[in-house]
């Protein structure tokens, strides 16, 4: 009887096991995540690890990514948002710099679109505490396609196809700043007729981003502070589009060096940029940073989003 037991208690835990190991994220009721690659992912990894979700809708070892539509609620002002979650390019941190912000873009009247991009090791990064540079940036890669695609399908979806743009937060901020400086061609193979249509975005909106200073990887005792010179995988050009820069002073994960770099190559090239620095609000906070300042940050995104013809004049 000890053995049954025993028996059945372990095959009881696997089946536990192989299906926590199985759970992958998935979008509210109503909404439905669509491949956005039709056939083979460009550059796929050969075995990949299986995707799995974990607390605070963590997701690691995407391999197959997606996108999800959230139409606008309310008015649709036929603005676009294509959001990028952050994760440091190893996990994707899908509600808090995902369905969060999506939530409140609806609300505007803004169709938001949540790219589940390829992780890990799609973008510069970190591993082993050494930095990782890959070959071949497959995040860039989902984000060309999916604008692609939000582009193709703007008259399907109710969007203007000339009010398209890109949100990201950390590393999703350094996906938007290489989607921003990386649409005069496509970095994969050409699939269909979605690739053959800008990928361009029309506005762009970097919070608190990463991966993007020069001497981010020195030693913070010798590093120069002063030179502020981008990475050279981002090269900001004159049709860089206009762009969104915010960051915190206290953030110890990527400090204002990033934006502050990036911001001199866009003033450099004359992009038209508004950028916002706060003493208090530290790392990944997306919309949850209460009673502190940098919490109004959505309403200066709304009012510029105004002022650069994305939305209705409020005049």
């Amino acid at each position: 009887m000890r053995r049954f037991v025993c028996c059945s208690f372990a095959i009881a835990l696997g089946l536990f096991a192989h299906a926590a190991q199985a759970r992958v994220w998935e979008p509210s009721p109503g909404h439905v995540q669509v491949p956005i690659w039709p056939g083979a992912v460009p550059n796929a990894l050969p075995h990949p690890k299986p995707e799995t979700a974990g607390p605070g809708a963590r997701i690691d070892n995407v391999s197959r990514p997606t996108m999800t539509v959230y139409p606008a609620q309310g008015h649709n002002t036929g603005a676009a948002v294509v959001v990028f979650p952050g994760g440091g390019y190893q996990m994707l941190a899908m509600d808090l710099e995902g369905t969060d912000i999506c939530d409140w873009l609806t609300s505007r009247g803004i169709t938001c679109v949540l790219l589940k991009y390829r992780v890990p090791n799609s973008g510069p990064t970190w591993v082993d505490g050494h930095r990782y540079y890959p070959k071949v940036q497959t995040a860039l890669q989902d984000a060309q396609r999916t604008l692609g695609l939000v582009r193709q399908q703007a008259a399907t979806w109710g969007v203007d196809p000339h009010k398209i743009g890109v949100m990201g937060f950390s590393a999703g901020g350094h996906l938007v700043a290489a989607a921003s400086t990386h649409f005069a061609q496509r970095t994969y193979p050409l699939v269909d007729a979605a690739d053959r249509v800008s990928c361009r975005p029309d506005f762009a909106i970097a919070v608190y981003p990463g991966h993007l200073w020069v001497h981010e990887d020195e030693d913070a005792d010798t590093r120069d502070f002063t030179d502020l010179a981008l990475r050279p995988d981002i090269r900001v050009v004159a049709d860089t589009p206009p762009t969104f820069l915010l960051q915190a002073q206290d953030d110890y994960v990527d400090g204002i060096s990033q934006v502050l770099a990036y911001f001199v190559a866009l003033n450099h090239a004359d992009v038209p940029t508004e950028m916002h620095i706060y003493a208090k609000g530290g790392h990944a906070f997306g919309l949850r940073a209460k009673n502190l300042p940098i919490a109004q940050w959505p309403q200066l995104v709304e009012t510029w989003l105004h002022t650069i013809g994305m939305l209705e004049s409020r005049d």
